[in-house]
């Protein structure tokens, strides 16, 4: 079906609104995904073009914090490989899904979704917290770990440069999976998972979580442009749009309540999940 001019503002206005939310709280996917569903839109070709037209947003977010990956060349080369095979396994498994089996199972990755944004506070505080403690612990205060060897905690150490452990590189293979799927909420599983295993401070952390996250979308961008799902027409409205929301999103971050939006946005999420419950 073609899209009329007002389904394109429709999906533009989402968008626009969808890069603000991702720049001041996170979860704008929750957003722009139903609009293309509103539009008529069915929801297989809908995630896949939602994939690749807010792909561009996430290279901002890893080029802002890229000094914060200096030392930790090791660390992001064995787990963004990972990542890269993990969200392109995930973008294959989502091809041969049906449509009619992916329409079922999207009402619970919408909850999914909600449950990790409604959490995402609480996670970077734990991770905070964590960092923290490494810092003024006894570990903090014991030899390094030999290069390519975990710590005594089974922990990788902070300097980055060793092996990442099996425990992690699993675990994030499995995050990346979910990501080529679906993908909303997998910033805030990454970094749940970063910091389960890692000794760092939060903010090399979050770094690595940034290019991670923009492995898996790039290479499920790539995988999903030429699958042939991808709605083409309103790629380039999604992807304006969304840039400039960022930008607004960045600029209006000392006026609006992250922590508010995060639970409007939630709400709205766990509204469109009934909705598809409902509407069975």
């Amino acid at each position: 079906m073609s899209l009329s001019v007002f389904d394109f503002v429709v999906v533009g206005a989402a968008t626009l609104m969808a890069g603000a939310i991702n720049a001041l709280a996170g979860g704008g996917t929750l957003v722009s995904f139903p609009a293309l569903l509103a539009v008529g839109v069915p929801a297989l070709p809908a995630n896949v073009t939602n994939t690749v037209a807010l792909c561009p947003g996430y290279f901002s977010g890893t080029y802002a914090q890229r000094q914060d990956l200096a030392g930790q060349r090791t660390r992001s080369v064995w787990l963004g490989v990972v990542a890269g095979v993990g969200g392109l396994a995930g973008s294959a498994l989502l091809e041969v899904t049906p449509e009619a089996t992916f329409r079922e199972a999207v009402p619970y990755l919408l909850v999914l979704s909600c449950v990790l944004l409604a959490f995402q506070d609480r996670v970077r505080t734990w991770v905070r917290a964590r960092s923290e403690a490494r810092a003024e612990g006894p570990a903090a205060r014991a030899p390094a770990a030999e290069p390519g060897r975990p710590s005594p905690e089974g922990k990788v150490d902070a300097g980055g440069e060793d092996r990442p452990a099996l425990g992690l590189q699993a675990t994030v293979f499995v995050g990346a999976v979910y990501g080529g799927f679906f993908g909303a909420g997998l910033g805030i599983m990454l970094l749940a998972l970063l910091g389960l295993f890692l000794d760092d401070s939060l903010r090399r952390v979050n770094a690595v979580k940034q290019l991670l996250q923009l492995t898996v979308n790039v290479l499920a961008a790539v995988f999903f442009a030429v699958s042939g799902h991808v709605r083409w027409e309103v790629v380039p409205v999604m992807g304006a749009a969304g840039l400039i929301g960022g930008t607004l999103g960045g600029r209006l971050v000392r006026v609006v309540n992250p922590t508010w939006l995060r639970r409007a946005v939630v709400l709205f999420g766990l509204a469109v999940a009934v909705d598809f419950w409902l509407t069975k």
